[in-house]
């Protein structure tokens, strides 16, 4: 594989994105930092397919990135490959309104094929490739300027060992029959909605202890507030107001600015100042959350008794054997709210109860949940037995 220099002018990027638009797929990682800024400061763009690969760097002045955003978010002919890729979806959906399609996670297909939940890349490079990476250069400031050679190498190893794993990966799903059982897990990391950060929906960041309408209808409006005044000023939110912070302004609202001076995580300066008066204007302005928004309470799921909680434990019990039967991680075959949900009396509209998953585990739990199916100790081991091969046994 040729590895160019750092790429740092347009016309460069721009023939690099024309050959990678031939390629069957195209390997993406980003460094960026977001530490001192609400939108995420891209830093290093690394870019690499089956013959080539390149660091692009955005800081350059004028350098046009469009060639680069074209391949990534409108050509439908490239695959484009990430490893644990949210925060990179979430960097191409701030700087064009959409997310890169068709995608494909080899953090996700690791779970396919018994690799864990969350593996991590340079155990992944390990496992397939038997390189360990040098980690050295991990903590970098990457918007410092000049990049050494080191840094630059270290962050092309994120592609070039990416795009000789990806055939890889892809060969053992096709000869496994799992490459399909991602379809669903896929299009759902690549949806754009995952991205577009709703100041409506920001309080549900929040922790709050309250649940009466009035305090969480304020925790809406302030954390709407928050979000707006981060964005304006690209701060951090916490960096306008910490989390407990607001919690605490929305259980305990003060009734004029000169209190501000008093709430702990303020300084005295918010008792006259501009920003001050603005969060009491949102506090002032708050509406009671109406019934349809409030959060249903963790200990008392909708449709969900102590008789109900005891059958998902016994769901999760059988998603815990299957996924170990099968060699595929459990988050994979079914999340928590599903077998809730199953357990809850809900039929319609669980992906567990359609396709590949049915086939591997929602049959099974479906059984379980009305009574087809039960647990039973043999020789010291836990088994699944058909409750009427059971009654079989005992009559004769």
């Amino acid at each position: 594989m040729h590895v160019h220099p750092l790429v740092t002018d347009s016309a460069t990027l721009a023939n690099l994105c024309t050959r990678m638009a031939r390629s069957p797929f195209v390997c993406v990682d980003t460094e960026f930092m977001r530490e001192n800024t609400f939108w995420p400061e891209l830093c290093l763009i690394q870019v690499a397919d089956a013959d080539e690969a390149a660091a692009i760097d955005p800081m350059v002045p004028g350098i046009d990135l469009a060639p680069l955003l074209a391949l990534l978010v409108a050509n439908e002919e490239v695959l484009k490959v990430f490893h644990a890729g949210g925060q990179d979806l979430e960097i191409v959906f701030n700087l064009t309104g959409k997310t890169p399609h068709p995608l494909f996670d080899t953090q996700v297909a690791a779970m396919a094929l018994g690799q864990g939940e969350q593996i991590g890349y340079s155990n992944l490079v390990d496992g397939w490739l038997g390189i360990q990476i040098d980690k050295g250069a991990r903590f970098t400031d990457w918007a410092r300027r000049p990049l050494d050679d080191r840094q630059v190498d270290y962050a092309i190893g994120d592609v070039t060992h990416l795009a000789t794993i990806f055939p890889k990966m892809l060969d053992r799903l096709k000869r496994t029959g799992r490459g399909a059982w991602l379809d669903q897990e896929m299009e759902r990391l690549g949806d754009p909605a995952n991205y577009a950060n709703d100041p409506d929906l920001a309080w549900k960041r929040v922790r709050i202890a309250g649940r009466k309408p009035e305090i969480l209808g304020r925790l809406k409006a302030l954390a709407r507030w928050r979000e707006l005044e981060a964005r304006g000023k690209n701060l951090p939110r916490g960096r306008i107001v910490k989390d407990e912070t607001l919690a605490d302004l929305a259980s305990h609202p003060p009734r004029r600015q000169a209190d501000l001076a008093r709430v702990r995580g303020l300084t005295a300066t918010w008792a006259g100042n501009d920003i001050g008066a603005r969060l009491m204007a949102t506090i002032e302005a708050a509406q009671p959350m109406t019934i349809d928004e409030m959060p249903p309470r963790e200990d008392r799921k909708p449709g969900l008794g102590k008789d109900g909680a005891l059958v998902t434990d016994l769901l999760k019990l059988l998603l815990k054997i299957r996924s170990r039967d099968i060699d595929v991680a459990a988050r994979l075959l079914a999340r928590s709210e599903d077998l809730e949900a199953l357990a809850g009396g809900q039929r319609e509209g669980l992906s567990i109860l359609s396709g590949w998953r049915y086939d591997q585990f929602g049959r099974d739990a479906l059984d379980l949940v009305e009574g087809r199916l039960a647990f039973a100790v043999k020789g010291g081991k836990l088994r699944m037995t058909r409750t009427e091969d059971a009654a079989d046994q005992s009559s004769s």
